[in-house]
């Protein structure tokens, strides 16, 4: 994924469209992002100028629920037989998440082992929607999970503003000043105080503690970079049960 390429001086970015346009290359790059107009929005001059030679291919939405439904029922045909309301939860559940279909396969493979291990004990059974349920719990029943739900109301506002701001520039890293703009707004929208600079450098601080978030050293506290040390589909799973 090319967003996660990002860096501030974008030397990786440059260096890997910069090989195909070298005398003799025989090299393609074929780069995914999840924002539409990345390269105008993030990449510097000199980067995009590597890329005039290129096309782009644009994926339209898709419906998550039905897709991610056809997607897990191929993989699972030689493992079990799921009953329908089972793979309806699947697609349900994942799509109201995120709609990634890694996370939905994430489940039935979890579903099964639970299920294999209940057939060492009893007589043999199909994946039932018990086993589903005890999947998606242990699946977003992790620490972190844990953690945001019992974080303070400012301190899941910051991340909330943390994910406003990756998606706002479709990359998974963000200062403290830009992610601040979307915390004032988050404020105003819920009708709170707007802490001080120095309050929201103490509730980024408290998140690094708690490995929430990995936060860049620096003396320049509004220009730090942080970044999530758990999914964004977590975050969103904890702040949504919330």
């Amino acid at each position: 994924q090319l967003d996660l390429l990002w860096t501030r001086k974008q030397n990786v970015m440059y260096n890997l469209f910069d090989w195909p346009t070298q005398k003799h290359s025989k090299l393609i790059i074929l780069a995914i992002a999840n924002t539409m107009d990345l390269p105008e929005r993030i990449m510097m001059n000199r980067v995009a100028s590597r890329l005039v030679c290129s096309s782009t291919l644009l994926f339209r939405i898709w419906d998550c629920t039905k897709t991610v439904q056809r997607c897990i029922a191929l993989p699972l045909v030689c493992l079990l037989i799921l009953a329908k309301l089972c793979l309806q939860l699947f697609g349900n559940v994942v799509a109201a998440l995120s709609g990634d279909a890694r996370r939905c396969l994430d489940i039935c493979r979890r579903a099964t082992e639970i299920c294999e291990f209940a057939r060492q004990k009893r007589a043999p059974e199909i994946v039932r929607m018990a086993h589903v349920t005890e999947a998606i719990d242990e699946m977003f029943s992790s620490p972190y999970v844990n953690a945001i739900r019992n974080a303070s109301l400012h301190e899941q506002i910051f991340l909330r503003a943390i994910l406003a701001e990756f998606r706002r520039a479709g990359v998974e890293e963000a200062t403290v000043q830009q992610i601040y703009h979307h915390y004032m707004a988050l404020c105003r929208v819920e009708g709170l105080q707007s802490p001080t600079v120095s309050e929201i450098m103490a509730i980024c601080s408290r998140l690094g503690a708690c490995r929430l978030l990995l936060v860049e050293t620096s003396s320049k506290y509004l220009h730090m970079r942080v970044r999530l040390n758990l999914s964004q589909d977590d975050v969103m799973y904890a702040l949504r049960e919330e």
